[in-house]
């Protein structure tokens, strides 16, 4: 069995400020997603599930590995998704006309999946996902689901767990999800839907 390692981030600590701190990045990734990866590997040895990829573990597991997995998984999903802020930050491409074509605008679907985000009871994810006939869908997931489990692929999130903004934006998580915009890598979300 080969251990899963934490990512390596494709920009440096302080390249998400003001947005995300340096100091959120080295306690989000540095901290919190290190300790699901070293929780992981502690946990697989002899489950029968040592040698499957993060994602088919995500989806055939239950209990601590799956929160584990999960956490890793999502994190991922979300760390490698961002890049240094951006004006007039947009997608191109396919994503940004199924985007139209489905919710109408840009902005249309950004107050959507903000508001889905600030209005999750507790901790999770709000996501944007493709279904098998790629068709976008927007849910709420708690705790470490992910929408893999329900057959969707998921293109974008957005972490709700107070460790994610508490120490950039205190209990204002409406104001994170917001500014969280600025630095969406719409290239990365954008090959996720091909």
């Amino acid at each position: 069995m080969k251990p899963f390692e934490l990512i390596n981030l494709p920009y440096a600590p302080d390249a998400l400020e003001p947005v995300v701190s340096n100091e959120t990045i080295a306690l989000h990734h540095g901290k919190h997603l290190q300790t699901y990866v070293t929780n992981l590997n502690n946990l697989l040895p002899g489950s029968g599930l040592e040698d499957l990829p993060l994602e088919e573990i995500v989806k055939k597991s239950e209990g601590a590995i799956f929160n584990n997995a999960g956490q890793i998984l999502n994190h991922n999903l979300y760390f490698l998704a961002l890049c240094k802020p951006k004006a007039d930050n947009a997608p191109t491409g396919p994503l940004a006309d199924a985007i139209v074509k489905q919710f109408g605008s840009l902005e249309a679907f950004q107050k959507e999946f903000t508001q889905k985000g600030a209005t999750l009871f507790g901790s999770g994810w709000v996501w944007l996902s493709k279904d098998n006939d790629n068709q976008l869908v927007i849910t709420q997931e708690t705790n470490a689901q992910n929408p893999v489990t329900k057959g969707l692929t998921p293109l974008l999130t957005f972490d709700v767990w107070e460790h994610a903004y508490y120490v950039d934006y205190q209990n204002r998580r409406a104001d994170y999800l917001a500014a969280l915009w600025q630095i969406v890598d719409w290239d990365v979300v954008g090959k996720r839907y091909l």
